[in-house]
Order: C-alpha cells, then sequence, then structure tokens
C-alpha cells in the first residue's frame, strides 16, 4: 500500500495468510475423526477422488524435490540446517505430512536380479550412487530442515494455489536468491519470517513473469518468444554488425536469450551479484524492458561472450557463466560494484545504451 503506516499491518496478514495456506496444502491424509483415507480407496478411478489429486501432487513434489536439491550447489547455504523451521508441521501433535516423508513414500530402492552362465538368480544390492545423486545430500535428524526443504514447500504451496501453471523448471532458480536474501538478513525477525516473506514475493513477482512459464503463449506479444526477438531487434538498432553476423551464422536468440530472459539472469553471475542486478531490475517500473537492455549490453560489451555465441563451435551449449564472470567481474570475480566506467555497469545506473 502507498500508506506506510499500513506496512506493518500487511506484512503481519501475509504471514498469517501464509500459515493457513500451509495447513491446508500440507496436511496428512489420516482424518482421526473416521480413521479412514479419504473415506475411498487408492485405486479409485474417479478422477475427482482426492487420492487422485494426491497422486497428482506427488508427481509435482517430485520433480521439485529433485531442482531444489541441487539449488546453487556449489554453496553449502541450501544444505544447512535453518534455524527456523516450521514447527506447524514438525510438531508430532499436528496431522502433518512433511514433503520429506512423501518424497521418501514415493521413490522406490531398485535392486538388478541377474541369471549367471551357471543358471542360478542373483539379486544385486544396490549399485553405488553417483556422486551427484540424491543421496549425496545428508538426512537430517527429525526437527530439523535444511534451506532447500523451505524452498521446497514454499514451490509445492505455490503449485497447488496455481493450478493453472503449477511448477515450471526453473523456478526454483527464481525463488532461490528471493530466499537467500530473507535467511541471511541482520535482522532475526527477517530471517525468523524468510518463508512466508519469501512466498509472497515470490507470488508477486511470478505474476509479472508467470508467461515466460507458460507454453502456450510462447508465441504470443507477452511470450518468451516475442521477448527474445526483441533482444535481437534491440540488438540490430544499437549494433548492426554483430547483428549481422549472428544472423549470418544462423544463431537464433533462443541458443542463449531464453535462459537469461527466463531466469533473470540468475545462472550467470554468482548469488551476490545476482541480488545486485536484480535490486536495479526490480528498482526500474519498466523492469523487464530494462532486462532487455541489459541482455543487449552483455551481447555488444563484451567479445568474450561475442565469441563464445558466434562459436566458432564447440557451440552455445558450451557456453560457461564463467565467462560472463571473467569479462565483468575480472578473472578473480568480484563485485558489479567495482564496474567503474564498464559497459554493462552504466546500463545497470540507468545510462544510455550506446556503444562504448
Amino acid at each position: 500500500p502507498p500508506t506506510q503506516h499500513l506496512w506493518l499491518t500487511l506484512v503481519l496478514s501475509t504471514k498469517t495468510a501464509y500459515v493457513r495456506q500451509v495447513g491446508v496444502a500440507i496436511k496428512n491424509l489420516v482424518d482421526r475423526e473416521q480413521d479412514t483415507w479419504f473415506g475411498s480407496k487408492p485405486l479409485n478411478p474417479n478422477p475427482d477422488s482426492r487420492w487422485n489429486t494426491y497422486f497428482k501432487d506427488n508427481e509435482v513434489l517430485l520433480q521439485i524435490d529433485k531442482d531444489v536439491r541441487r539449488l546453487y550447489p556449489d554453496m553449502a547455504f541450501f544444505q544447512r540446517p535453518t534455524d527456523y523451521p516450521c514447527l506447524l508441521i514438525l510438531d508430532p501433535q499436528n496431522e502433518f505430512e512433511t514433503l520429506r516423508k512423501r518424497v521418501e513414500q514415493t521413490t522406490l530402492k531398485s535392486q538388478t536380479v541377474a541369471r549367471n552362465r551357471s543358471g542360478v538368480t542373483n539379486v544385486s544390492s544396490p549399485l553405488k550412487t553417483s556422486p551427484n545423486s540424491l543421496s549425496e545430500y545428508e538426512v537430517l535428524p527429525n526437527g530439523c530442515e535444511a534451506h532447500w526443504e523451505v524452498v521446497e514447500r514454499i514451490l509445492f504451496i505455490y503449485a497447488k494455489l496455481n493450478p493453472g501453471i503449477a511448477y515450471v523448471q526453473g523456478m526454483n532458480e527464481i525463488v532461490g536468491p528471493l530466499y537467500y536474501t530473507f535467511a541471511t538478513d541482520p535482522n532475526s525477525e527477517w530471517k525468523e519470517h524468510a518463508e512466508a516473506d519469501t512466498f509472497f514475493c515470490f507470488t508477486n513477482l511470478m505474476a509479472e513473469i508467470r508467461d515466460n512459464f507458460i507454453k502456450s503463449l510462447d508465441d504470443s506479444q507477452c511470450g518468451i518468444t516475442y521477448k527474445m526477438e526483441k533482444v535481437y531487434s534491440t540488438l540490430k538498432e544499437k549494433d548492426v554488425e554483430l547483428y549481422l553476423k549472428l544472423q549470418e551464422q544462423n544463431i537464433k536468440p533462443q541458443f542463449f536469450a531464453f535462459r537469461w530472459l527466463t531466469l533473470l539472469l540468475s545462472q550467470e553471475f554468482l548469488l551476490p551479484d545476482v541480488i545486485r542486478i536484480w535490486d536495479s531490475l526490480f528498482a526500474d517500473e519498466k523492469r523487464f524492458d530494462f532486462l532487455l537492455l541489459v541482455c543487449c549490453a552483455m551481447l555488444t560489451s563484451s567479445t568474450g561472450i561475442t565469441g563464445a555465441i558466434l562459436g566458432i563451435f564447440p557451440p552455445l551449449t558450451s557456453f560457461s557463466p564463467k565467462v560472463l564472470q571473467q569479462q565483468f567481474l575480472g578473472s578473480e570475480g568480484g563485485s558489479l560494484g567495482c564496474l567503474e566506467g564498464a559497459f554493462l555497469h552504466r546500463v545497470l545506473n540507468r545510462g544510455c545504451l550506446n556503444s562504448s
């Protein structure tokens, strides 16, 4: 609200609303009063069966679980326990089934059955999992939650409340920086309510960018394809030579701009620099026009990025975010605040988009 004295009231009401949503979206199947499971059997073919809804929810949950477990793998933060777990769910007196338990019950461990040359059938032990498998994440004791589990719950509740879009891969990369910002705030009160605050910030942000995640809208004026083409049309205005070179090489904006625009550059920079960029991005009234300018600036201001895109192949699929970091932040990394005089830095600080 525009009136500042109403801010605290709004914040408190959103926190209360989120607790209520947790209670609705994540609840146990068991109805103790009737001692029944939704009053129907799990194999009930009725599409309106609450069991059917439960199983569909599990499909969404498994995809979310897979994505959030590998959120910012180079950082230990998301694997660490939060100081403020959701007591509403973890309290054994309440009728809640944790998302962790639902995932464990849904996932089956496999064994290999093989017959040797003598005709003897052997059942092998489960193979050792790769370092990148889910088992690399230590299971925290009961009563504790890792930060990625909090992010998982945020995304699951969002999917439940927005069945039209539910969950699409990449949303985890949007919610990650938001949650990290709240959960690492020096103010303990902000930390304590990081989950609820992140949920509503994420919901508000998704209200503006959700069209990027809806495939049926890709070719519409609000879809991601239109926005990618807009990057090229802007590039043509600012650097026609580079634009023609990209056209000559048949380099389509989908090869690089799709990820840049959909994930708001969250995969192209280190997390502290993502937060710095988003700070400027969200402060701009025409924030997504501004994002197009930043993407164009990234192309025109860096010969390293241009070379990677133009390919003298290996193709762009091997294009590393480290290229961006080295070009804009220096080989040792660093902060965007150190880019005095750099082209991208001028754009981020409302400079003009002229060739440097």
